[in-house]
């Protein structure tokens, strides 16, 4: 009995193919652009000796070019995701990083596999839009889940330098450098745009919007609410940044309580398919006595359509809304 090394080649070819985007990302853009970097992006640029007006308009470019190019059919399965991952590279950069990708998976697949020359072009066109798409998702949710636990404390410092006297544009500024990346830089653009002229509340309730987080909405209207009507946006921004931080702490128990339920629900998922390539790498035979039957073809239809509605059914059930 010979064990293929094939789906050992073909996922090892998908995680280098990962590494590599990774890998081109922080080339370009430093490693200030990265999610783990305790540098304020922002503030670099301008240490760098970029002006301040350059500054801002380089990284408004890079938060709305990505809604702005979703006509192309391609990148539609992409422009959501990498406008809320705020990803640096300009859409028809990313075209290009998929076919680099792609390139570098066939001659990966040419040379560590046997498969033909078509099924090669297929994986490894698979892989290079699999592997953007990926990166940009996991891009996308961590950015998201950062903004939303490093709102709370960006609020309360609102709060803190309103109370001592500092007018609230003032207070945005602040949070833009006190506060770490990814919020640093999206406060330090309302700062600047602030300093230009521009509303805002009209600022926060754009940013609000191309991010899609209500908390960024609720902040957006009591600043709106209290610009128009008046009252102590102090208080208010401290009863809203309470409201936030409960609804943090509800979300991350919600996901607590329901993170057994989504893992059993994956495995069940995955195991079938998982099982049925172990089986066919270790034993190919396993299926011959049957295949030639004619209730092997309709089984085979029943199965799959059974998996496809456990996916839906499982993720049906653990997709708690709060």
């Amino acid at each position: 009995m010979s064990i293929s090394a094939e789906p050992i080649i073909y996922g090892l070819i998908f995680l280098a193919v990962l590494a590599l985007v990774e890998g081109l990302y922080l080339t370009v853009f430093g490693k200030s652009i990265s999610l783990n970097s305790k540098v304020n992006r922002r503030l670099e640029l301008l240490e760098k000796g970029a002006g301040r007006e350059e500054v801002l308009e380089q990284l408004r470019k890079e938060m709305s070019q990505h809604l702005k190019a979703r006509q192309i059919p391609i990148y539609s399965l992409l422009a959501t995701k990498a406008q809320k991952a705020n990803i640096a590279f300009s859409p028809s950069q990313l075209i290009m990083i998929m076919g680099v990708l792609a390139v570098v998976a066939f001659v990966g697949l040419s040379v560590g596999t046997a498969a033909s020359a078509p099924v090669r072009l297929l994986v490894s066109a698979i892989m290079g839009v699999g592997a953007v798409y990926i990166w940009v998702n996991n891009k996308a949710k961590k950015r998201m889940a950062m903004i939303e636990e490093q709102l709370p404390d960006a609020v309360e410092l609102m709060v803190r330098s309103l109370r001592v006297g500092h007018p609230f544009s003032s207070a945005v500024s602040i949070v833009a450098k006190e506060v770490p990346d990814p919020l640093a830089s999206e406060m330090g653009v309302i700062a600047d745009e602030s300093a230009y002229g521009r509303d805002v509340g009209e600022s926060l309730k754009a940013m609000a919007e191309r991010m899609d987080m209500q908390d960024l909405r609720f902040l957006a209207v009591a600043v709106t609410i209290q610009q128009t009507s008046g009252g102590n946006l102090a208080e208010i921004l401290d009863g809203l940044a309470k409201v936030i931080r409960a609804r943090f702490k509800l979300f991350r128990r919600v996901k607590a309580i329901t993170a057994e339920a989504k893992w059993s629900g994956m495995f069940l998922s995955i195991f079938p398919l998982g099982a049925l390539v172990m089986i066919n790498v270790i034993q190919p035979n396993y299926y011959d006595q049957v295949m030639d039957t004619p209730v092997f073809i309709p089984a085979a239809l029943v199965v799959a359509a059974f998996l496809v509605a456990n996916i839906f059914v499982m993720r049906s059930l653990v997709n708690i809304k709060v």
